[in-house]
């Protein structure tokens, strides 16, 4: 049949009760979704999996693979060609798509191929992000949706939560790794044994991520202690693990305290007071013990510890003070299979939510939490905390929904 406008003549179409005017108005639209390879050396997460990719062919949308974009979460080619992808070995025709999907935030040889009303859903990384990268891509009137600004239907952040949980579960991993001699640590087991006393382990930060970090200690046997200004989060930290835990607000003499007997220390404080990007000073950390490690979760929003400087997959640690420090900004890419399939599980939806709706237009006119990772519309700002931050020009993507 054909399109339903063709049987309205013209000026009549007034006369539709509004549900079937929202038909009208919007139709199903057969999506080409590009995934480009990353090309950030901390990043080794791909945003859809070769299930992910199956299940949007299947709603009859298109999905342009570079060639090796999944092989360091350990996805190869094959896997999403037999899943239905079209695998490319070219990154301008991934970049001709009409959604591109990727981690990292986009490098300046990558804006400068694309073209207006893409759609480009992506991580923003605020705070590695430059003013000059944000006006190219407002000068090439590009649609742009952030990973960690997406709400969902309970106003959570699902990216932001999702990879908090796998990065608090992780960090104790790695603690367990650097306190034991095969990383020439001091050959400690984080949960001690039978007349053994259990490492030490303290976590800054009762967030998502402290919770999961505090739970796989506590499973490992360890000794915790959580310290965190939110009374509020310490209570709910301590409610979700399900038993009593030392927790403590940041008071400097107890924080220093701790720190002095900790085995390891995690960082997960995500928000700074003004003037001051870190909560544990260079003194505090040298007064620890020697051999015990710090896990920066922070780095990539300047980190929790002074003597912290941002490390990679390479060379993931330094000493100093005789402190081990592992500052790479993005733990969650340590475990990039387990990080793909959590991402995968959060875009593959969104974006059949988008074939359905006839296009992004429609969608965040009816998806506040949408809407809420809308950075870029038609090439115009609208997020007023990015505005303000960089000294650009804004506009509310409410009153845009309404003028387009």
């Amino acid at each position: 049949m054909g399109d339903k406008t063709s049987y309205f003549p013209m000026g009549q179409s007034h006369l539709l009760p509004q549900e079937e005017m929202l038909e009208v108005g919007r139709q199903k639209k057969k999506l080409s979704i590009g995934i480009p390879k990353e090309s950030s050396h901390f990043e080794n997460r791909v945003a859809l999996t070769p299930q992910g990719v199956e299940l949007l062919v299947e709603n009859g949308h298109n999905v342009l693979f570079e060639s090796g974009a999944g092989d360091r979460a350990h996805y190869f080619d094959h896997d999403f060609a037999e899943c239905g992808a079209q695998i490319v070995k070219e990154k301008s025709q991934v970049l001709k798509a009409d959604i591109i999907l990727k981690v990292s935030a986009l490098t300046e040889d990558e804006i400068n191929q694309l073209e207006p009303n893409q759609l480009i859903i992506s991580l923003l990384n605020l705070y590695n992000q430059t003013r000059e990268s944000l006006q190219k891509m407002l000068d090439r009137r590009l649609n742009a949706i952030a990973f960690e600004l997406l709400k969902d239907e309970n106003g959570c952040y699902p990216v932001v939560r999702s990879m908090s949980e796998i990065e608090g579960a992780t960090s104790v991993m790695i603690a367990s790794e650097y306190l034991s001699k095969a990383h020439n640590g001091k050959g400690v087991l984080l949960g001690g044994v039978t007349g053994i006393s259990p490492a030490d382990l303290v976590i800054l930060g009762a967030g998502t991520a402290g919770e999961f970090a505090a739970k796989a200690a506590l499973g490992l046997g360890a000794s915790v202690k959580v310290f965190d200004n939110s009374y509020h989060k310490l209570r709910e930290l301590e409610r979700n693990v399900g038993q009593r835990i030392f927790t403590s607000v940041l008071h400097p003499q107890a924080l220093t305290k701790a720190l002095q007997s900790a085995d390891a220390v995690l960082g997960s404080i995500r928000h700074m007071h003004a003037g001051r990007s870190f909560m544990v000073t260079e003194d505090q950390v040298a007064q620890m013990k020697k051999g015990s490690i710090i896990i920066d979760l922070s780095m990539d929003q300047g980190g929790c510890f002074e003597s912290s400087k941002c490390t990679d997959f390479d060379h993931p640690v330094f000493t100093k003070h005789g402190v081990i420090h592992h500052c790479v900004p993005n733990v969650a890419s340590r475990v990039s299979r387990t990080s793909s399939i959590a991402l995968s599980n959060i875009f593959a939806p969104i974006i059949l939510r988008l074939g359905e709706a006839g296009g992004m237009h429609h969608l965040i006119k009816e998806d506040i939490g949408l809407s809420n990772g809308v950075y870029l519309y038609k090439g115009i700002l609208t997020n007023s905390y990015i505005g303000r931050r960089f000294n650009m020009p804004y506009k509310d993507i409410g009153l845009l929904m309404a003028a387009f």
